[in-house]
């Protein structure tokens, strides 16, 4: 028998900071894109310079770099993209995510021997198409979110040993197809199948009979408004063993557009089930019996997010859409600060420096998100500003604090609120 391989922890990257999060907090590679070409426009995204960078700060290490260019160019912009791609072949790229025919063309020539990811924007949906992208070539395939577990199986016993399977395990999921939407270019003019979707599924309905153009008729599934276009968030943080066992090789994070606190967060709980599914298979455990703890599912609650869902694993799109039911984000646990510098004013006094990114009281529960952990959960009793002298909040956006806390603190650990517990918890 093969013996088990971690599946990798694949993050997100909208912006430096964002992926320096990511790799902190313990991914194993990410994800990212150029101010052209990728299908989030509305990230930071890199300039060549940053992208070059990006790429000498994870290979030093040992982390690998994803560049996406999946978007679906028209004529006009070739010329672009060659150019772009050109630029980046010194920086030694692990993989390009590409959808588009033409693209991967143009990559065949102009990166020679690079690894090419066929993007979800494909829709590998089947063995057939799978092995078609293998046959061309293709190191990796980033699969349809559509699939079930017994779909993905098949594709798996299709395909040669050395082609890879990723998947998505957490973040948004789209209305259509594997993104196949057009919505967005009608209503907008902003072509998501070029990076430029505005979310227009997100947005709320009325009706207008054409005789009377002022009276709006709301279009309502509940008293808060209608979600007949708007999908859950995806979330397979309890499913992380069965995925392994259907033989995705790649867990993918979605979320190049939301924060630098998301992508710690997730990233952690992740790399943390898929270390403790590591260490399940090593002992003689099978993958798809694995079950994390419960603990990892409460830490996604921390991030904003819309209703949680496990996708079309175990659903069929036809019967069970997964569209919200109430409307906007949850938010449980606030980004407070970040440890920065050194990280403390001495070990003997337990008191650490911070960058306050909400504010802080004398009195707040809150709790220290290190990697590798889940939150550790304390008072804050003693406030300090930047000179030492006591105070009662940090209320300033990126001043600098001292904080008294229980346990050793590291450069980069994220403080935040504390879980409210409820009644009877």
């Amino acid at each position: 028998m093969k013996p088990f391989r971690r599946p990798e922890i694949l993050a997100p990257a909208g912006s430096p900071e964002k992926l320096k999060a990511a790799v902190r907090f313990g991914a194993d590679a990410v994800y990212l894109a150029g101010r052209e070409f990728g299908m989030r426009s509305a990230s930071d995204n890199f300039t060549l310079s940053e992208l070059a960078q990006a790429a000498d700060f994870l290979h030093s290490l040992g982390k690998k770099i994803y560049l996406a260019v999946n978007t679906l160019p028209r004529d006009e912009e070739y010329p672009r993209l060659e150019a772009f791609l050109k630029e980046t072949r010194p920086m030694a790229v692990d993989g390009y995510i590409a959808a588009d025919l033409g693209v991967i063309s143009l990559l065949r020539e102009t990166v020679p021997n690079c690894r090419i990811h066929i993007s979800t924007q494909a829709s590998v949906c089947s063995p057939r198409a799978a092995l078609a992208f293998a046959r061309l070539g293709a190191s990796r395939l980033v699969l349809a979110r559509e699939l079930s577990l017994a779909e993905i199986r098949a594709i798996r016993d299709a395909l040669p040993e050395e082609t890879e399977l990723e998947a998505f395990v957490h973040g948004s999921m789209c209305v259509a197809w594997s993104g196949r939407c057009m919505l967005s270019n009608m209503l907008t003019g902003r072509d998501a199948n070029r990076g430029g979707c505005a979310q227009p599924c997100r947005w709320n309905y009325t009706l207008i009979e054409e005789k009377r153009p002022d009276e709006r008729i709301p279009v309502e599934e509940t008293p808060l408004g209608t979600f007949i276009m708007s999908s859950k968030d995806l979330c397979l943080i309890d499913h992380v063993g069965e995925l392994a066992a259907a033989g995705v090789s790649s867990f993918k994070i979605e979320g190049r557009v939301k924060s630098a606190y998301y992508a710690a967060a997730v990233t952690n709980a992740y790399r943390i089930a898929a270390d403790r599914l590591a260490e399940y298979a090593a002992s003689g455990g099978d993958p798809g019996d694995f079950r994390p703890d419960p603990s990892l599912a409460a830490e996604l609650e921390s991030v904003s997010h819309r209703e949680y869902c496990t996708g079309f694993a175990f659903d069929s799109p036809a019967e069970n859409p997964q569209l919200v039911t109430r409307q906007g984000y949850i938010r449980d646990k606030s980004f407070l600060a970040e440890a920065a510098g050194n990280a403390y004013r001495g070990h003997e006094d337990g008191v650490f420096r911070f960058t306050q990114r909400n504010r802080v009281r004398v009195g707040d529960r809150v709790e220290i998100l290190s990697p590798g952990k889940t939150g550790r959960a304390f008072t804050v009793t003693d406030l300090f500003d930047a000179d030492g002298t006591p105070i009662d909040s940090a209320p300033h956006p990126l001043m600098e604090f001292w904080l008294r806390v229980p346990f050793e603190v590291r450069d980069g650990d994220i403080l935040r609120e504390a879980a409210v517990r409820k009644e009877g918890q």
